[in-house]
């Protein structure tokens, strides 16, 4: 079995933003050379995420605004996490929006249904932070 492992850098101009990084993936599969098996992509700090869905605008602007619903980042002081950091919300942001996603590799691609991309979600940006890439198989 081949097993293949790649860290990717994103950098968010914003403190939320969004990263389609389904091209990437991609290239990693096509790394890989593994041609039946599993792509497993997970954020690698407590406060993004990896997750699969549409590539619409709109949509994205729903989830930011779902989510600051949910988890509004003002004022700070409702939170008990907050002290030295002022990032409760992008830590609740991320449970909902998930760790992690894994893929199928089928034939040497992504196996994805209609529509499906894989994101990033930055929920406490303007920092360097990574993703990691572990694809496993024949």
């Amino acid at each position: 079995m081949k097993s293949y492992r790649k860290e990717l850098w994103f950098e968010a101009k914003q403190r939320r933003q969004f990263f389609r990084i389904t091209p990437q993936i991609e290239q990693c599969v096509q790394e890989s050379g593994v041609a039946e098996g599993l792509a497993l992509v997970n954020a690698m700090h407590i406060t993004a995420s990896v997750f699969i869905n549409d590539n619409e605008s709109g949509l994205h602007q729903d989830f930011e605004n779902w989510l600051e619903k949910l988890a509004p980042e003002k004022p700070h002081s409702q939170y008990a996490h907050n002290g030295a950091e002022d990032n409760a919300d992008a830590h609740l942001k991320r449970t909902v929006m998930g760790r992690e996603v894994v893929v199928a590799i089928t034939k040497g691609k992504l196996d994805f249904g209609p529509w499906e991309e894989i994101f990033y979600g930055e929920f406490d940006g303007k920092r360097r932070k990574r993703v990691l890439v572990k694809i496993i198989g024949e």
